[in-house]
């Protein structure tokens, strides 16, 4: 499908071009027309520069504030980066046709009149340190001994690449801001638009301006003569882009409000907290009703909620533009994203940014794909550039080009709109050959230091990772990686990839596995294996379930245990069933040993804190994927693209969320999630140093584990409570409970007293020292039975304390020191 000049789409809110011409029109031949502007307007000449050595010659008309004039491409590169010699630059005047001779790479760039430019500054001196020596890796693990000359060879591609950035970039600070020199670029002198690419023959700029109203839409294509024939695309470094009702391909917007319009921040960003609670959510589908949620209603009803739940960042997926338009983008302007993205700040949220630079759109019509006619563009050519089971294409890591583009994307997101870091999606995907894609990593080293390594993509990483934390000193990123690769986690100077966390996967595909087993199957040293293991130094993102978990073709772990008992008795004031029962026990459990056990950060998937009935299902139609196999659609349906936080019925003359309604049992699991965030906050257990499981019993069910200074029970057991249960502890004292899931706000059954007191050894017992029974025991306080107990002295379960505790069945309780308890939770 090939667009005509002055394709139109209906006004969206918001979107203003100040000072513009009327329009810019190309006929479909190789040539360049610039029109000639209305009234108000002269226009400037359109340079379409043809290089092979300067991508952008420096001219007159360059922003000076702008990353540099001198964008000269490293002649000493490896033999994947793509090379340009040669200049030539051809210009017109107003209303002239130009024939474009050479065939070479193609730089486009129109210019019009401005009354006012947009100013950039910088905010306090920011710097990328210099590679280090990369060889600390081998001290925090010395099995990486064994592939030492895979890992020296990466580090010296990477030191290699900082080389040629700095010499030929200016740096890598520079050589990230492509966003102002590539696309639509306002300047003092007028609006410059460059492009890359390089398989073009000839270019021009397109679209309808309507008259350069002030009030309306501005849509812009880049019209192409290539290899592969004529084609319109939407500029790649677009900023903006929608898409009209009933129509499939997306068109780009020139976004430009004028000065007074645009949306100024008010709040400082937060500080990286030391704990980090993650709020997953997608903001398209978080609205109660069946619609496509907006990111002003999302600021205004969802942010207070997490807020309130006690998690200190959210997640936003699906922020980025993608041609599956019912799940990815279409959620408001620029402008209401940075509104969003303020408030959030306000209420003292982080706010992360789920990134994509692990594939892209197969789209011609309006992605990268084939963007100048070939294969090899921004992507692997052939076989290597396809990932077939996301049908999607990969880029090309050893891209000159392509590392500035993916470099300046990832900080265009935290400069322009202050994300406070990214979630980088499907790294597993970008570092292997193979994808990841039928292998079962068994954490041999060869697995990752081997010809199936991209070193390529893996350099990428580091060089982000660098950027982000250089630049961005509190600033987080997060890796999707279930390889397990070693030095993940690593800071970049040290021989690592630089990610300041990993997703520990594992731990929601261990639940899945032992939701579809019966209670008696379930082994506790299956479960503090799959929690602990995490290699040293490097901090993991833990989770129960994500967003995976929730969509159509798996469950819930509360739909996993309670299914269709959901529907009809959640309600307290009807009966429960042994499934409920089981299932609201569980949910607790299951959630608090992976916060308590699984990592040094906690994520949570929007809902799920209560149990969320049902799936999520994006509107969809038919569908027959690559391999030939039908996929059936919902008639388009958002009946399951949405969050039911809304109840329909009324409490206290007040419509309420099903977590908030105090006649549904989906409450209790939501308050105990609040109570877990809140202690997390007071405690600050999951990055404590000090972490130790003193227990897993196999017969009794019972996993017993400290963190920090608190001590965590759980007895997983169906039927068996245990009385008198002795837990071993690191400190001597008095202990309280602190969290208790059997607790009646939380949906339980109080068969314990949070007034009991529970203290280790303190005193030697006044009894008959001749009787041999009784002399190795000491007395102890424990106020539950009102009675003085007798423990017996010594070490226990390889701790130097030890307490008595009740241990009801399907309950986990968290107990702290009474002197560090006295400060009050609040929730």
């Amino acid at each position: 499908m090939v667009y005509a000049s002055g394709i139109r789409l209906p006004c969206v809110p918001h979107l203003y071009k100040s000072s513009a011409p009327s329009g810019f029109n190309g006929d479909r031949r190789r040539k360049i027309f610039a029109g000639k502007s209305s009234k108000e307007f002269d226009a400037s000449p359109l340079i379409i520069t043809a290089s092979e050595k300067v991508l952008v010659p420096g001219s007159q008309s360059d922003d000076p504030s702008a990353v540099t004039d001198q964008l000269e491409t490293p002649e000493t590169v490896s033999e994947d980066i793509e090379v340009r010699n040669g200049i030539e630059s051809l210009q017109m005047e107003d209303n002239e046709n130009v024939e474009i001779e050479d065939h070479g790479p193609v730089t486009l760039q129109g210019k019009v009149s401005s009354e006012k430019s947009e100013v950039k500054s910088e905010v306090g001196p920011r710097s990328i340190p210099p590679p280090g020596a990369g060889q600390k890796i081998y001290e925090i693990d010395p099995n990486l001994l064994g592939h030492r000359q895979h890992l020296d060879y990466r580090y010296g591609r990477y030191k290699q690449m900082c080389e040629d950035i700095d010499k030929y970039e200016g740096g890598l600070a520079a050589f990230s801001r492509g966003y102002e020199k590539f696309g639509f670029i306002r300047s003092d002198t007028g609006i410059t638009y460059r492009e890359w690419a390089p398989g073009a023959k000839s270019a021009s700029l397109i679209g309808d301006f309507n008259n350069w109203n002030p009030n309306a839409d501005i849509m812009t294509r880049i019209h192409m003569d290539t290899p592969s024939g004529i084609k319109d695309s939407i500029p790649a470094w677009i900023k903006f882009s929608v898409q009209a009702p009933g129509e499939i391909p997306y068109n780009g917007i020139y976004y430009d409000p004028p000065e007074e319009e645009k949306y100024v921040f008010q709040h400082p960003q937060p500080k990286k907290p030391k704990s980090l609670r993650i709020y997953e959510a997608h903001v398209g589908m978080s609205s109660t009703e069946p619609i496509i949620n907006t990111y002003a209603n999302f600021r205004d009803d969802v942010l207070p909620r997490i807020k309130r739940l006690g998690y200190n960042a959210v997640q936003i997926m699906a922020v980025q533009e993608h041609s599956y338009y019912a799940s990815f983008g279409r959620c408001g302007t620029p402008d209401d994203l940075k509104s969003l993205i303020d408030k959030a700040h306000e209420l003292g949220l982080l706010v992360l940014m789920d990134i994509v630079h692990s594939h892209a759109s197969n789209n011609v019509l309006d992605g990268l794909n084939m963007f100048d006619g070939t294969d090899g563009h921004y992507f692997h050519s052939g076989s290597r550039g396809y990932h077939w089971m996301w049908d999607s294409r990969l880029f090309n890591y050893g891209s000159w080009e392509v590392l500035r583009f993916l470099l300046s994307n990832a900080r265009w997101w935290l400069e322009e709109y202050k994300f406070d870091g990214f979630r980088f999606d499907g790294v597993t995907s970008m570092m292997y050959t193979h994808h990841g894609l039928q292998v079962a990593f068994t954490g041999n080293y060869s697995e990752y230091f081997g010809f199936a390594t991209d070193v390529d993509a893996v350099v990428y990483l580091m060089l982000v990772n660098d950027m982000i934390h250089g630049l961005y000193p509190e600033a987080v990123s997060i890796g999707e990686d279930v390889s397990g690769m070693p030095t993940f986690c690593i800071p970049v100077q040290d021989g690592g990839v630089g990610f300041d966390y990993r997703l520990q996967m594992a731990i929601a595909d261990k639940w899945i596995q032992l939701l579809k087993k019966r209670d008696e199957d379930w082994k506790m040293g299956e479960i503090v294996h799959t929690m602990t293991n995490r290699r040293w130094l490097e901090k993991c993102v833990a989770y129960a379930e994500s967003h995976d978990q929730a969509l159509v073709g798996d469950k819930t772990i509360a739909f996993w245990l309670m299914d269709k008992d959901m529907y009809d008795f959640m309600a307290l004031d009807r009966p429960s069933t042994p499934l409920i029962d089981r299932g609201i026990a569980l949910h607790k459990m299951i959630r608090l040993i992976t916060m308590g056990l699984g990592g040094e950060a906690y994520l949570n998937f929007m809902g799920n804190e209560f149990g969320h009935p049902e799936w999520i299902d994006f509107p969809r139609v038919d569908q027959r994927l690559p391999n030939g196999q039908f996929v059936p659609g919902n008639n388009f349906s958002y009946d399951k693209c949405r969050r039911r936080y809304f109840y329909n019925s009324y409490c206290a003359s007040v419509i309420c969320t099903q977590g908030d309604a105090d006649y549904l049992r989906y409450r209790g699991m939501q308050e105990f999630d609040r109570a877990m965030q809140h202690l997390e906050e007071k405690y600050g257990f999951m990055t404590s140093e000090h972490q130790y499981v003193s227990r897993k019993d196999e017969g009794d069910r019972v996993i017993v584990f400290e963190r920090g200074n608190l001590v965590f029970v759980f007895n997983f057991h169906w039927n068996s409570s245990y009385s008198d249960y002795r837990v071993g502890c690191l400190k001597p004292g008095k202990y309280k409970i602190v969290l208790d899931s059997d607790d009646p706000l939380f949906g339980g059954y109080k068969r314990l007293d949070h007034n009991a007191e529970y203290f280790s050894l303190v005193r030697k017992s006044p009894v008959d020292n001749s009787s041999p029974a009784l002399a190795p025991y000491f007395m102890v306080n424990y106020r539950v039975l009102n009675a003085m107990v007798l423990v017996q002295e010594g070490w226990y379960d390889d701790q130097p304390h030890s307490f008595l505790v009740y241990a009801p069945s399907r309950t986990a309780v968290v107990y702290a020191l009474a002197d560090e308890e006295e400060q009050p939770l609040n929730v």
